[in-house]
C-alpha cells in the first residue's frame, strides 16, 4: 500500500510541476490539472521506455556534464513524444521541449525542497 501511495503522490507532484511550467509559457502549455495528471502518467511511461531502450542499446546515462546533457535531451524527446498522446498538452518544438524540461527540473527541485522543509517528503 505504501508503494501505491508513493506513486500517487509522485504523480500529483509531477502534475503540479507540469501545470506550473505550462502556466509560465516556457515551451509547453497544458489545458488543466486533468491533462497535467495524464501528461505526468504518459511522461513517466514514455521515459521508462526510452531509458530502457537506451540501456538495451548500450547507452548509459552516466553522471557529470555529458550525462546531464544526455538526460536533458532524453527529457526533451520524452516531452515531444508525450505531446502526441495527451490532447491537452502542447510542446513548442525541440527548443520549447528543452526549455520546458529545464523549467520542470527546476520547479520539481524547488517543490520537493519546500515539501522537505515542512516535513512532507
Amino acid at each position: 500500500m505504501a508503494v501505491l501511495w508513493s506513486l500517487i503522490v509522485a504523480l500529483i507532484v509531477a502534475a503540479v510541476v507540469i501545470l506550473i511550467v505550462g502556466r509560465l509559457n516556457l515551451g509547453m502549455s497544458v489545458s488543466g490539472f486533468g491533462a497535467a495528471f495524464i501528461a505526468a502518467i504518459v511522461i513517466a511511461v514514455v521515459a521508462a521506455v526510452v531509458i530502457w531502450l537506451l540501456g538495451a542499446l548500450g547507452v548509459t546515462l552516466g553522471g557529470g556534464f555529458l550525462g546531464t546533457i544526455v538526460l536533458l535531451i532524453v527529457a526533451a524527446v520524452v516531452l515531444m513524444i508525450s505531446d502526441r498522446f495527451v490532447s491537452g498538452m502542447k510542446v513548442n518544438g525541440f527548443t520549447g521541449a528543452i526549455v520546458a524540461a529545464i523549467a520542470m527540473a527546476v520547479v520539481y527541485w524547488l517543490l520537493m525542497w519546500l515539501l522537505g522543509l515542512i516535513g512532507l517528503v
